[in-house]
Formats: structure tokens, C-alpha cells, sequence
């Protein structure tokens, strides 16, 4: 069983990585919409996630009535990843990267509400803490604007989809293999985010971005979201959660170095107070459980 959890541990930690190449690969593709750039990210993400499956021979079909679930499935999948993007283009990256991650507050609220899991009471504790983290992050800074509100509140909009996505995610882990489950939700979310697409993606700014393009929907997507999911297999879904909160970390890191985006004081202070409150929620008491699946499904 440690080994089992060691392997979801690492498997988290390691989407996490890919997870905070994100921001930066999306900020680095010019002359598409953030419609464009989501639709071209789940498309892809789904292309690649299909050659995985055949080279290890897994059927992807699925029967027709589990077509309506993937829809929306697809549908939350889609809102969470084009107000995510399309927040980075309003507000910054440690802005965007926070408030998403709020999205393990909405899985413990979803998984109560969805899934019948309890809540103790100090985790309304960690609540009240994080959201003292936003209003510091979002609401206390002198430069504070319209735009960055709004890319703020956009970035809400994904972590409530978020966690939605995650926990569907949990409910269906035993339903299907790894690969085919990631093939339908991905592509079921282009589906929906192909109209955003219409007409905002030239060939030439395609040219010209391919390599960030086809690196947003191979490392954080194809690597990133599968192998998050695949973790969840493994460990329990709060030490997933946690551990892909760091994609804040590093994606300030790498737009600091990479942009020249230097985080406010503010910033800084927010984004550590959100991350004790979600420790207070996430931490305390978490079962631990073996393998869910063979690792051939894997």
C-alpha cells in the first residue's frame, strides 16, 4: 500500500511540473484568441492522449449512452481551461495561478454536496482563511483595475469548474481505463470550444507559435491533466490536490525569469495565506488506499 501511495505521490508531483509550464507557454503564443489557443490545446491534447491508446492497444469506444456524460463532462472541462486562459490575458500569472487553485475548497464543498463526503468543521476554518488570501491577493493592492479584476474573477469561474472536473473525474476513475477516459474528456471539450476558435486562428499565427502550441497541449495537458488523474489512482485525491497547488510556485518562477512578471508584495503575502488555508482543509486524518487499477490500464 506505501508503494501504491508513493506511486500517486509521484505521479502528482510530476504533472505538477508540467502543470506550471502552462502560463508561460500560453502567454507566448501570439495572434490567437484565448478561444483559439484553448481549443488547439484540448484537440491536440486529445490527438496525442489517441496515439498513446494505440500504441498500447486500448479500445476506446464507449457506449452510446455514456456520450451525454462526456458531454458535459467535456463542457465543465472546457469552461475551467478557457477561463483559466483567458484570465492570463487580463490579469498576471500569479494573480490567475492562485485563485484557480482554489479549486480544492470547491472539491471538498462538490464532494459533500455530490458525493456525500463529509466536512469537519475546522475545514470551514481553512475556507475562511483562503478566501482571506484572495481578498489580499485580489482586493488590497493600490494598482488594482478593472482588467485585473475581471481576469481575476475569470480565474474563479475555472476553479469553481475545476472542481467540478476533479470531481467527476473521481466518481468515474473506476468506470474507465486512464487513457480512454482522458481521450473523451479532452476531446469532448474541444467540441465545445471550437466555436470560440471561429475565425481567430490564422494560419501565419500558427506558424509562428507552433512549437509553445504544441507544447501547451503535450506537456501541461497530455502529460500534466493525465497524469493528475492517473495519481488519483493511487493516492487519495486530497494529496493530488495539494500537491498540484505548487503549479502557483512555479509558474511565478518561471514568469519571473521568463516575462519579467515580479510578483507585489501583496501577491506573495495572498498566495501564502491561501496555501495555509488549504492545508488546514486538505491535511488531517487523510485515508490512504491502495491500487484502484492494474497498472496495464495505466
Amino acid at each position: 500500500m506505501k508503494f501504491q501511495h508513493g506511486k500517486g505521490i509521484l505521479y502528482a508531483s510530476t504533472a505538477t511540473v508540467f502543470f506550471a509550464t502552462s502560463p508561460i507557454l500560453t502567454l507566448l503564443i501570439k495572434g490567437i484568441s484565448p478561444g483559439g489557443i484553448t481549443f488547439m490545446r484540448m484537440f491536440l491534447g486529445a490527438v496525442f492522449v489517441f496515439i498513446l491508446a494505440k500504441l498500447k492497444r486500448i479500445n476506446l469506444s464507449i457506449n452510446k449512452k455514456n456520450i451525454k456524460k462526456f458531454l458535459l463532462y467535456g463542457f465543465i472541462a472546457a469552461m475551467h481551461f478557457l477561463f483559466y486562459i483567458w484570465s492570463l490575458f487580463y490579469t498576471s500569472i500569479a494573480h490567475s495561478l492562485s485563485i484557480v487553485y482554489t479549486a480544492p475548497i470547491f472539491v471538498t464543498l462538490f464532494a459533500w454536496f455530490f458525493l456525500k463526503e463529509p466536512i469537519k468543521v475546522y475545514k470551514f476554518v481553512g475556507i475562511v482563511v483562503v478566501v482571506m488570501g484572495i481578498a489580499i491577493l485580489t482586493g488590497f493592492e493600490p494598482e488594482i483595475n478593472v482588467k485585473s479584476f475581471i481576469g481575476d474573477f475569470m480565474a474563479l469561474i475555472s476553479a469553481v469548474c475545476f472542481g467540478l472536473y476533479s470531481v467527476a473525474g473521481r466518481m468515474e476513475r473506476e468506470n474507465y481505463p486512464l487513457l480512454k477516459y482522458a481521450f473523451w474528456l479532452y476531446l469532448s471539450a474541444s467540441a465545445f470550444l471550437f466555436p470560440f476558435a471561429l475565425n481567430t486562428i490564422e494560419l501565419s499565427a500558427v506558424r509562428s507559435s507552433i512549437l509553445p502550441i504544441l507544447l501547451l497541449a503535450l506537456l501541461p495537458t497530455t502529460l500534466g491533466h493525465t497524469l493528475y488523474n492517473a495519481s488519483l489512482r493511487y493516492t487519495h485525491p486530497t494529496y493530488a490536490n495539494l500537491i498540484s497547488t505548487q503549479e502557483v510556485t512555479g509558474g511565478i518562477i518561471l514568469g519571473y525569469f521568463v516575462l519579467g512578471q515580479i510578483p507585489s508584495i501583496n501577491s506573495i503575502i495572498g498566495c501564502i495565506i491561501m496555501l495555509i488555508g488549504l492545508a488546514i482543509v486538505l491535511l488531517n486524518n487523510i485515508p490512504i488506499y491502495g491500487n484502484i487499477r492494474s497498472e496495464k490500464e495505466i
